[in-house]
């Protein structure tokens, strides 16, 4: 097992830096996702951590030894390090068995000690049944496991995934999602995983580290990368959000549109009368019907937003309303279950707690 630490990483192509200044702590059997658009610095880290770039400043360190400098670069094939890439990688002329067991050759093992394993390995990804099948007999989801086993199998140090299910259609990728957390919890690997998906990273991470522009912008776990983003950018990467933009009024309040105070849960560094940008998640947002509900909940301490529904689109387990504010000039997205139908043009009240209006910094 091991810890990483990543130290002022920075690497420069043509002068552009596409990481810069990366600080980053990986505990013992963590599983961290760097998360970010395309072009935000995630791979090029990555490929720093394996060995295959050497950064231009600052330092890799696994278990408190240095891997990597300016000056100094362990090989890759030193690292007790496995990769998994989005294009599989696997050998065409193996069967899944062979894949599986290509690693093990150099470890100077028994062919009974490497048959232990792959079976083992090919239990752990279900793929006992198909172990004699070529890799273009399987499906892309069948040979991503195979990827998989054949990593795990070799038992790294540390586990590198590059967007491992950017080739997957949509069903597949949800459910390896699960299947690669069921096996970090089967293995407690120190494992970093690439992704631009949201999804991926809530579900299979103890922890976010969410890039922009070569920096990581907020790191956390799931829930609190979610609820308490801490700039803009995470708030509008990370699922739906409504930003509204306004002043800092006293008591914690603040100033939207014409005249619109809403309570929030916490003022943070704001100033009163700082310009400041609030994020509430759409699904948050509880909708109602009649104007006597809405005002117990006001009562409550929910802040209360009068408006008229202008959109809905339904979507199966959820309908999603726009609801226009037209005494403040403004708009709310709303999540709503199935449940709760409102039609076009309808008068509505929509009610967010405070600790659901959360500020966010501009970066």
């Amino acid at each position: 097992m091991a810890t990483v630490s990543l130290s002022g990483l920075t690497k420069k192509f043509s002068g552009m830096a596409a990481v810069d200044d990366l600080h980053l702590e990986i505990g013992d059997g963590e599983f961290v996702s760097l998360l970010g658009p395309s072009g935000c610095g995630k791979t090029t880290t990555l490929r720093l951590i394996a060995g295959f770039l050497q950064p231009d400043a600052g330092e890799i360190k696994v278990n408190q030894e240095v891997i990597s400098s300016p000056s100094l670069v362990v090989p890759p094939e030193r690292r007790n390090m496995s990769m998994i890439f989005q294009s599989y990688a696997v050998w065409p002329h193996m069967t899944v068995s062979q894949n599986v067991a290509y690693g093990l050759k150099f470890k100077r093992l028994s062919r009974s000690e490497i048959e232990k394993k792959v079976e083992r390995l090919l239990r752990l990804v279900h793929l006992e049944a198909l172990r004699e099948r070529y890799p273009g007999e399987l499906s892309g989801g069948q040979q991503q496991r195979v990827s998989l086993a054949r990593a795990l199998v070799v038992e790294p140090q540390i586990l590198l995934l590059d967007e491992p299910l950017s080739n997957l259609d949509a069903n597949l990728r949800e459910e390896m999602r699960f299947e690669i957390r069921r096996l970090h919890e089967e293995f407690r690997i120190t494992t970093v995983y690439v992704t631009h998906d949201q999804g991926e990273a809530m579900v299979t991470s103890d922890r976010i580290a969410v890039m922009h522009q070569g920096r990581i912008i907020q790191v956390g776990g799931p829930q609190e990368i979610f609820e308490r983003p801490r700039t803009r950018f995470v708030a509008e990467f990370i699922g739906k959000t409504n930003i509204l933009t306004g002043r800092m009024d006293d008591g914690g309040k603040v100033l939207l549109g014409e005249g619109l105070l809403v309570q929030v849960g916490t003022q943070g560094n704001f100033r009163q009368g700082a310009e400041v940008s609030l994020c509430i998640r759409p699904h948050s947002i509880l909708l109602i019907g009649e104007a006597s509900e809405a005002d117990e909940w006001k009562r409550k301490g929910y802040n209360l937003f009068s408006g008229i529904i202008q959109r809905r689109i339904y979507f199966g387990d959820a309908i999603d309303y726009m609801v226009e504010l037209p005494a403040h000039r403004m708009a709310l997205r709303v999540v709503a279950p199935p449940s709760q139908r409102y039609e076009t043009g309808q008068k509505v009240f929509a009610l967010a707690h405070p600790d659901q209006c959360v500020l966010v910094g501009e970066g």
